[in-house]
């Protein structure tokens, strides 16, 4: 009985150390965004990039210094009608355009 018992403990555990086969795959590339954003910015400083569409706001991209930029809008769909806002990282300024309707690639001077 003892011989069994052993027997059948050695079949687990060996079963259980056994090499698995696993496959990994990738997901689906992302594709181009439907809208861009060119951004200008004309402060002395750089100014984090935002997008507030249906009351979520998204950050986009970190613009330098007098530094022009075009950056992809991802989750936004084409036609939305959203806020932008971008923020000197000093935080004391905040720069908006609001009602922007985002088809394409939109053009944005800050500020």
């Amino acid at each position: 009985m003892k011989r069994a018992l052993v027997v059948l403990l050695l079949a687990t555990v060996t079963g259980a150390c056994a090499q698995r086969s696993v496959e990994v795959v990738a997901g689906a590339e992302p594709g181009p965004a439907a809208v861009q954003l060119a951004v200008t910015n004309t402060l002395t400083q750089p100014v984090n990039v935002y997008v507030v569409a249906n009351g979520a706001e998204t950050f986009v991209r970190q613009i330098a210094a007098s530094a022009s930029e075009t950056v992809p809008v991802r989750g936004v769909s084409i036609g939305s009608t959203v806020t932008l806002r971008a923020v000197p990282v000093d935080g004391r300024n905040a720069y908006t355009r609001e009602n922007v309707v985002l088809s394409g690639t939109y053009s944005w001077q800050v500020p």
